[in-house]
């Protein structure tokens, strides 16, 4: 318990909080659960995971990789239904497969499954279900602090953490460990990407319209982000107008088809009194090379290309400089880009 509310990150509670159940049901093997939807369907994709006797590691999506259906997890899927507080499938000799969600409200965004070889004693139980209640209140804190009142997305605060991790991912080989399986390599024309998104002509709407138009605007768009980019993307507002999204292992091709995608369902999204909103993006490949001021400053000038030449656009950093059309900008990382 002590090691699981000494963490101030989401990813090391997963850690903390897998081992503590694995030791504590003595399980064959213990998994934070992301629950999510995408076309239409409910997945669950694996965060955190651990064996017996091997180390708790987080598990980190590839590209193609939907998830697992909700719809092949029968009593998972009613419990969530029903809103229950536990789903279980029997296994031999008393062992099996149990299912927590951790319900904050009416939602349950997260579930932890225990597969454990024996019967769990009432005593073990409890005790699980204690250390659960304590990891339900902690990652609503760390949601708390971490997301924007608004719209509910990552905050600025918590954008240079992300960042900088998926800078440290970004080619490092992936680390061999005896107890996991090779995992599928991604292409090697797939990268990390930085999107800046920025609402065309957002003042004349605050003007026109009033801000609390505005503020509806924001919460839809926010929603459209939510919609548009894959679970394993990571979706921030800056403040005002302004979204930045950290797209994980993709590749250009791709990279533009999941920002066209979100471009377009802005463009052809009603909103309630205001009609017609579009957004202008800029986007930049990661590079560990390179200091995270420089990446943000090259997505901005992209943005900024975008915005001057038509608006309702997106543009790559890398294609407008092989064009002639931006001059590669010196890296500083005394500048301040937002």
């Amino acid at each position: 318990m002590v090691d699981m509310t000494g963490h101030r990150d989401h990813h090391m509670l997963d850690l903390s909080v897998s081992a503590a159940v694995q030791e504590l049901a003595a399980a064959a093997r213990v998994r934070v659960l992301t629950l999510a939807s995408s076309g239409g369907k409910q997945l669950l994709r694996p965060r955190a995971v651990i064996g017996a006797g091997g180390q708790a590691r987080l598990e980190e999506p590839y590209e193609g990789a939907a998830g697992e259906p909700l719809a092949a997890l029968p009593e998972l899927q009613a419990c969530l239904a029903a809103r229950a507080a536990s789903a279980a499938r029997p296994g031999p000799d008393g062992g099996g497969i149990l299912w927590l969600p951790l319900w904050i409200g009416e939602r349950a965004d997260t579930c932890l499954e225990i597969t454990h070889p024996a019967p769990l004693l009432d005593a073990t139980m409890h005790t699980i279900a204690g250390v659960v209640s304590v990891y339900r209140n902690f990652q609503n804190l760390l949601d708390y602090s971490e997301r924007d009142s608004l719209t509910g997305l990552l905050n600025r605060k918590t954008f240079d953490d992300q960042l900088a991790r998926m800078l440290q991912s970004t080619d490092a080989p992936e680390p061999s460990l005896p107890d996991r399986p090779e995992r599928r390599q991604p292409h090697a024309d797939q990268r990390q990407w930085l999107a800046v998104i920025d609402v065309d002509h957002f003042k004349r709407v605050n003007d026109r319209f009033g801000h609390l138009y505005g503020d509806e605007v924001l919460i839809l768009i926010a929603n459209l982000l939510q919609s548009s980019f894959r679970a394993h993307d990571r979706v921030f507002r800056f403040g005002g107008e302004e979204f930045v999204v950290l797209l994980r292992s993709s590749t250009l091709e791709n990279a533009w088809k999941i920002i066209e995608r979100f471009r377009t369902s802005v463009e052809a999204h009603h909103f309630p009194q205001v009609g017609q909103v579009t957004v202008s993006v800029g986007f930049v490949a990661l590079s560990a090379s390179e200091p995270p001021v420089a990446i943000l400053g090259h997505a901005d000038q992209a943005l900024y290309y975008a915005k001057a030449n038509g608006r309702n656009r997106a543009c790559h950093y890398e294609q407008l400089v092989a064009e002639g059309l931006l001059q590669a900008a010196a890296s500083n990382d005394t500048v301040e880009f937002f």
